[in-house]
């Protein structure tokens, strides 16, 4: 047989092997639904809760995926341990420190605050990645500027010159508790999960998107807050001012809501100062110029499914700018209020206490009269 005739046959086999597999997608019956002005439809009610670690274990070195039967274990392993949680009995815990029984497999269920794992909701599924930081490729945070390790570094020698033990600093997380601005600012209920980036937390990992065609809203579960991105083209807010959310802006690259975020303002608190923030965005850095960028992809990748992407760019932080990645599951758990009473009852008896433990230590040092 003529070796053309056979190469010719090989090209029309495979364009008829793609034809039905375009003709199969087409039957699947899924395009990106639109709204009545022509934006990617993203409206709906969806969950970012994983039981996907932020950052990749070391020991999985450059393992960006986890096989089927890797995921299928840790999610079984994630019921059960809910489940042995759940049915364990009750125990007292004690303020500052962990229940001693099987403190190791309570990590996150004993400690005061927590009440007992009936509260917490990481979910069970995994993303099927062995991180939720997808680059750099060993799905790590990048290493820290010295600039930023030196201003940690004065800030913890500060805390340690007013008499402040390193194994007390577990009130407000910096073991200072002179003014509120010293507390994070999920105790002060201002901001906790919202973002940027929107990572998922120990629980409340709800959120409802809106859209309109000049807007988008992102309405929080964690505490109170909404995010309104502008999609008109407006320029940033002079870099002077500050919001703790930052100042966002929008637009569409073809299907994909691409969202900045600049002007978030920064505090002295503990660490990320946010709660429950791996990443620490917020974290001072001791200027006062904006250095900070973050950047969130917004994808709708299937009937039920947003695929979420951020990017953080802060040179004056990080040594590289570094990007993740996991998905936001549609869901028809219902939204509830959050009603975040720590700023209310936690702060003001917190400084009170540390009042009255500094009269009393005063009182020690003092002569008899």
């Amino acid at each position: 047989m003529d070796r053309g005739y056979l190469t010719t046959l090989s090209w029309v086999l495979a364009l008829v092997i793609l034809a039905a597999l375009s003709v199969a997608g087409q039957d699947s019956g899924w395009t990106v639904p639109r709204t009545p002005w022509g934006h990617p439809d993203l409206m709906g009610t969806y969950t970012n809760k994983t039981i996907t670690p932020v950052q990749r274990p070391v020991e999985l070195a450059d393992r960006e995926f986890l096989t089927k039967e890797e995921s299928v274990r840790l999610e079984q392993e994630r019921i059960e341990r809910n489940r042995r949680l759940d049915e364990a009995q009750a125990e007292r815990t004690v303020a500052g420190g962990v229940a001693t029984r099987r403190a190791h497999e309570r990590s996150d269920g004993s400690t005061t605050g927590y009440y007992n794992n009936f509260w917490l909701d990481w979910g069970t599924t995994s993303t099927g990645r062995t991180s939720l930081i997808v680059d750099p490729p060993n799905g790590r945070l990048p290493q820290v500027t010295p600039e930023f390790a030196r201003h940690g570094a004065r800030r913890r020698e500060q805390i340690l010159a007013r008499g402040v033990p390193k194994n007390d600093w577990t009130v407000t997380g910096n073991g200072l508790a002179d003014s509120w601005l010293d507390f994070q600012l999920n105790d002060r209920c201002i901001v906790w999960s919202a973002g940027p980036p929107m990572l998922p937390g120990p629980y409340n990992n709800t959120y409802m998107i809106f859209q309109t065609p000049d807007y988008v809203a992102i309405l929080v579960e964690m505490i109170h807050d909404v995010r309104i991105i502008p999609l008109d083209g407006r320029p940033h807010i002079p870099s002077r001012l500050r919001q703790y959310l930052g100042d966002m802006r929008g637009r569409w690259e073809g299907d994909t809501l691409v969202v900045e975020t600049t002007n978030i303002r920064r505090t002295e608190g503990e660490g990320g100062a946010q709660g429950n923030d791996e990443i620490e965005t917020r974290a001072s850095n001791g200027r006062t110029d904006d250095t900070l960028r973050i950047v969130e992809r917004f994808t709708r990748v299937n009937a039920s499914t947003i695929n979420y992407r951020f990017t953080i760019d802060d040179p004056s932080h990080w040594t590289r700018p570094f990007s993740g990645e996991f998905p936001f599951r549609r869901t028809n758990e219902r939204l509830f209020e959050f009603a975040c009473h720590e700023g209310n009852y936690s702060v003001p008896n917190t400084l009170s206490g540390a009042r009255a433990e500094e009269e009393r230590a005063s009182a020690l040092r003092s002569p008899s009269r």
